[in-house]
């Protein structure tokens, strides 16, 4: 009787070492499972993301009233492989109503080129809408061309962007819809950071701090042009009111016209830019950016700037626009 006992308590013992062992196995399974599940679809959404700049299928279907668009102000400079790349992409974009492309070279663009560019418009918008392209010729290579005033320009919204980035459609569209909701402020992709640095003992002078300034502090002070909306008055304004110090500065060093417009929409509004969240694709190569030196160079700007306009503008901020419809993490 006893040994039955025992042999009946051992038994018991063994089977819930077994339901212990089998509950744990099958949370173990689970956990896996999720975190196998997780990965396949952050492995399906970054990819559908890397193919999505060249996906065009979701930006023809909806066309908006002309002049309520915006215009593509594009600066280019001897890549002509990427500018066909570019606006190839652009092209079809469903807000699109016109193109600019900003010419700074010493000899006119080619008729070749000129038929290409347009052949590749009409074949990206099927037809279904009259993208107009223009190539603003400039006598002078200076980095002020961009934000030239464009006479009859009939979108009150600019997207200015350089050659070699591109961005989905649709994230074009969403930042569009951001700018529509602040159309005097500078709306964009690439965001930009200064403070006052004290380690010299004074309080007016500034360092600019670069996308992992941003990143580190989630605060900037400026969203850079290449690749931002802004409203067309904004041309004129650099144009006309742009301090010419400032503009002699930026042809000569071939540096910081972006950072000259972001003091000058500051300037005007008393506002911060708004970054929106984007996919970035860099299509290019070699930049002034990637130059050794480009942080120091950018920090003199924003000195020089500072004491040009007799005080600092920018206004720094941790706001930014994400489209929650595509973002599962705000």
């Amino acid at each position: 009787m006893r040994g039955t006992l025992l042999a009946n308590r051992r038994g018991i013992q063994r089977f819930r070492q077994l339901a212990t062992t089998a509950v744990k196995s099958s949370k173990i399974k689970l956990l896996l499972f999720c975190c196998i599940a997780f990965t396949l679809v952050v492995v399906a959404t970054r990819a559908s993301d890397f193919m999505g700049w060249t996906n065009h299928s979701d930006s023809l279907d909806q066309f908006l009233p002309p002049g309520k668009g915006y215009a593509i102000v594009m600066n280019t400079w001897k890549r002509y492989d990427l500018l066909k790349q570019s606006i190839s992409h652009y092209a079809s974009c469903s807000g699109l109503e016109s193109i600019h492309i900003v010419w700074s070279e010493p000899n006119p663009p080619s008729d070749s080129l000129s038929t290409f560019l347009n052949h590749v418009i009409e074949s990206k918008t099927r037809g279904l809408k009259k993208v107009e392209l223009s190539f603003d010729i400039n006598k002078e290579d200076s980095l002020n061309n961009r934000f030239k005033e464009i006479p009859g320009l009939k979108t009150d919204a600019v997207f200015s962007i350089d050659d070699d980035v591109v961005f989905p459609c649709s994230s074009v569209e969403f930042a569009f819809k951001v700018w529509q909701s602040a159309p005097n402020a500078i709306v964009g992709f690439v965001p930009r950071a200064h403070w006052v640095d004290k380690t010299l003992g004074k309080t007016d002078y500034y360092t600019y701090g670069g996308w992992w300034s941003v990143w580190w502090t989630g605060t900037y002070s400026m969203v850079l042009s290449k690749a931002a909306f802004f409203h067309k008055k904004y041309l004129r304004m650099y144009t006309n009111e742009m301090p010419k110090s400032i503009k002699e500065f930026v042809t000569k060093n071939r540096n910081c016209e972006d950072i000259a417009m972001s003091f000058l929409v500051a300037n005007a509004t008393g506002a911060p830019p708004i970054w929106v969240k984007g996919k970035i694709f860099e299509i290019g190569s070699t930049g002034i950016s990637s130059l050794g030196g480009h942080g120091e160079r950018r920090t003199r700007c924003v000195n020089r700037f500072a004491a040009e306009f007799g005080r600092m503008p920018l206004v720094p901020t941790t706001a930014k626009a994400i489209d929650s419809r595509n973002t599962w993490f705000w």
